[in-house]
C-alpha cells in the first residue's frame, strides 16, 4: 500500500522527460501510471527490488532510455524488442544469464550495461567489461550482434521446427488420404460384393421362380394327357358302348321280326283252311318257345299283348 501511494504522486517524480523512480523499494514496474506520460522518455529504476518485468512493460515504446542497474532482476520480458525507440539500457548488477531473441530488435540501442550479472559464456564475451562510456557502446554494438545471430539460429530453428511440423503435416494427411483410400476401396468392395451377393439372389428367386413354372406347366401338361386320356377312353366307351347296342339292337330287331314272322304265319295257319296242315304244328311250337322267350324282355311285352289278343281271337288256337 505504500508503494502505491508513491505512485498516485507520481508527477512530483517527474523532472522535465526523466521520471526518478530509483530507491523507492519497488517489487512492480508502475506501467499504467508510466504510459500516461508519454513525453517522459528517461525512465530510472534503478535500486530497487525488481525480479522481473511485466509483459506489459514493452508497450512503454516511448522511452528512450531505462536505468534498471542494481536490482535484482533474473529475466527480461520475451517482446523487449518492442522498445524501439530504446537507445541507452543500464542493467549493471542484476542476475541476469540471458537475453530475449527478440532483443536483437532494438536496433536504435547505441549503449548497454552488463557488468555484474551470471551471463552465460558467449554472451559474456561479447558484452566485454563495460568499463567505461566506449565500452558500454561497443557492448551494444557487440550484444546486438550476437543477439542477431541468435535470432537469425532461432529463426532457422523455428523455420526447421515448422518445416518439420509441415512435413508431419504432410504426412498426416498422405497417411489420412491413403487410409481414406483404403476405406473408400473396402467400401467399394463391400458394396461390390452386397451387388453380386443380390444378384445371385435375384438369379436363384428367378431360377426358383422358373422352376416353378416349368413344373407348373408339367403338371398342366399331364393334367391336359390325363383329361385326353379320359376322354379318349370315354369316347372309346361310348363306341364300344354304342357298337354293343348297334349290334344287340340288330339282333333284337331280327329276333322281333323273326318272332313277327312266326305269329304272322301261326295266325295264317289258324285262320285259314291250312290250320290242319302238319305245317302249322312246328310254327305253333316255335311260336310258343319264342313267346317264353319274350316274356322275359321288357320292350317286347305290348308286342305279346297284341299276339295274345290275336290268338284269343282264334278258337283253334
Amino acid at each position: 500500500m505504500r508503494a502505491k501511494a508513491k505512485f498516485e504522486n507520481i508527477r512530483d517524480k517527474i523532472d522535465g522527460n526523466e521520471v526518478d523512480l530509483s530507491l523507492c523499494n519497488l517489487t512492480d514496474v508502475p506501467v499504467r501510471e508510466l504510459a500516461a506520460y508519454p513525453k517522459a522518455t528517461k525512465l530510472d529504476l534503478s535500486c530497487n527490488n525488481l525480479i522481473t518485468l511485466p509483459p506489459e512493460f514493452c508497450g512503454l515504446t516511448h522511452l528512450v532510455r531505462i536505468d534498471l542497474s542494481k536490482n535484482q532482476l533474473t529475466s527480461l520480458p520475451e517482446d523487449l524488442g518492442l522498445l524501439s525507440s530504446l537507445n541507452h539500457l543500464d542493467l549493471f548488477q542484476n542476475k541476469l544469464q540471458t537475453l530475449p531473441v527478440s532483443f536483437s530488435q532494438l536496433r536504435s540501442l547505441k549503449w548497454l550495461d552488463l557488468k555484474d550479472n551470471p551471463l552465460e559464456a558467449t554472451l559474456a564475451k561479447a558484452a566485454g567489461d563495460c568499463l567505461d562510456d566506449k565500452q558500454c557502446r561497443q557492448c551494444a554494438v557487440k550484444v546486438l550482434q550476437h543477439m542477431r545471430v541468435l535470432q537469425e539460429e532461432a529463426d532457422r530453428l523455428r523455420e526447421k521446427h515448422l518445416l518439420r511440423q509441415r512435413e508431419l503435416e504432410l504426412k498426416r494427411e498422405a497417411k489420412q488420404r491413403e487410409r481414406e483410400a483404403k476405406e473408400k476401396e473396402v467400401r467399394k468392395r463391400e458394396k461390390a460384393e452386397e451387388k453380386e451377393r443380390k444378384r445371385k439372389e435375384y438369379e436363384a428367386q428367378q431360377a426358383a421362380l422358373a422352376a416353378q413354372e416349368q413344373q407348373k406347366k408339367k403338371r398342366d401338361e399331364k393334367k391336359k394327357r390325363a383329361a385326353a386320356a379320359a376322354d379318349k377312353k370315354k369316347v372309346e366307351s361310348v363306341v364300344v358302348v354304342r357298337s354293343h347296342w348297334s349290334v344287340s339292337s340288330m339282333l333284337f330287331r331280327f329276333l322281333l321280326l323273326l318272332l313277327l314272322g312266326v305269329g304272322s304265319s301261326v295266325a295264317v295257319c289258324h285262320l285259314t283252311a291250312l290250320r290242319d296242315e302238319e305245317v302249322c304244328a312246328p310254327l305253333r311250337m316255335l311260336l310258343q318257345g319264342a313267346l317264353q322267350w319274350a316274356e322275359g324282355q321288357e320292350l317286347l311285352q305290348p308286342i305279346l299283348q297284341k299276339i295274345s289278343a290275336l290268338t284269343a281271337s282264334s278258337p283253334a288256337l
